[in-house]
């Protein structure tokens, strides 16, 4: 899984987003690291709707928007379950880096 998927599906655990309301929760969640642009925000989108880890959701509360209407995307249980995995897969890479390295974790 690319760290742009992992970070839609992060965005979409906390519920159904638009696509730039997904936009900026990767931005505020990866501490601006990813800025992903709306071609490839969308590739992707696309990409999980196809997988099925993700699909298209109509929240009860979305506030009317002028113009064209919002797409809102929201995490399917498989993409719940995939993201749960990788999450999982990142934390115990995460551990043998920091053991190859010689960097104590603090447990608080």
């Amino acid at each position: 899984m690319s760290a742009l998927e992992y970070h839609v599906l992060l965005a979409l655990a906390s519920g159904p987003l638009h696509g730039y309301a997904v936009k900026d929760a990767i931005v505020h969640e990866s501490s601006g690291a990813l800025v992903p642009r709306a071609g490839s925000l969308y590739r992707v989108l696309a990409r999980l709707l196809t997988a099925g880890l993700v699909r298209e959701a109509t929240p009860a509360d979305a506030p009317a928007h002028p113009g064209l209407a919002r797409r809102y995307y929201a995490l399917t249980a498989r993409g719940r379950a995939a993201l749960g995995e990788e999450a999982r897969r990142l934390m115990q890479t995460a551990l043998v880096a920091e053991k190859r390295l010689g960097i104590a974790r603090s447990r608080s």
